[in-house]
């Protein structure tokens, strides 16, 4: 496993924990971890071990406060697009797309680009004490990483433009209202809540849950048909060891073993 400067894996029980620790900085995301982060997420997504991937923050003040404004504050307007296109690339969409499910366990402050990597895991779970929101118009700057087009589709448009206008912050209860996290839980049982999740999804076919993956993100993508990719994911599922032992292991009363193929 690659040793890393701003963060760390670790594994358990076919989980993995990827934690990001730049606790002077509260976590902000700068070019370096955003590029650790997609060697993680890459290096476990192909880790046939590896069932499930829970992303947190270190410390218990943020989940990742925001992007390192001290890294591009002096771009040129060809390098803030490149900015946006490469971590669009090499995390945000990655991870979003990814075939091993992904669950932000959100753990304090998710401001920017903190909210917005949230947004790209398949789910979120808060801490009571979190705070979430997209604060770049008080920098000048609109929402990147995908921010306009993921808080949309969790919150709706108007509660969507509304956060990103006023570039206020929201609490774990709000947030929860909104749709934007699916649980609130304590602090201190933040990551058991989270692992317990994961164990309960790991139980089940990895191959229907990538396929489940990918069709429900073609609903979401322009000129797509979700209903078409969903058709295709549905009739490929039937050519998978993993369908033959699920409907075998029903018939026959007993848990499924899935083979993972």
């Amino acid at each position: 496993m690659e040793e890393y400067r701003n963060i760390y894996v670790e594994e358990d029980n076919g989980i993995a924990f990827i934690t990001i620790d730049r606790p002077a900085k509260l976590n902000a995301l700068n070019r370096e971890t955003i590029e650790e982060l997609h060697d993680a997420f890459k290096e476990n997504d192909e880790d046939p071990e590896i069932k499930v991937i829970i992303l947190t923050g270190s410390g218990d003040k943020a989940f990742v406060a925001g992007a390192d404004i001290s890294e591009f504050a002096d771009f040129s307007v060809k390098e803030g697009s490149a900015l946006a296109a490469k971590g669009q690339e090499l995390l945000f969409d990655f991870v979003e797309n990814l075939s091993t499910p992904v669950i932000a366990a959100v753990n304090g402050f998710a401001l920017g680009g903190g909210l917005e990597l949230a947004m790209a895991c398949h789910f979120r779970v808060a801490s009571h004490n979190a705070k979430m929101g997209l604060p770049e118009v008080s920098l000048g700057v609109i929402p990147g990483y995908g921010g306009t087009q993921r808080l949309p589709q969790l919150v709706g448009k108007g509660k969507a433009m509304e956060m990103i206008m006023t570039a206020g912050m929201i609490n774990a209860e709000e947030a929860k209202s909104y749709g934007l996290v699916n649980h609130v839980i304590a602090q201190e049982e933040l990551l058991d809540y989270c692992e317990n999740l994961a164990l309960k999804i790991s139980k089940n076919s990895g191959v229907a849950i990538a396929a489940a993956i990918r069709a429900v993100n073609a609903g979401y993508k322009e000129g797509a048909d979700g209903y078409q990719a969903e058709i295709q994911a549905f009739g490929n599922c039937f050519g998978t060891e993993d369908f033959k032992e699920g409907t075998t292991a029903f018939l026959e009363k007993r848990k499924a073993v899935f083979p993972g193929k």
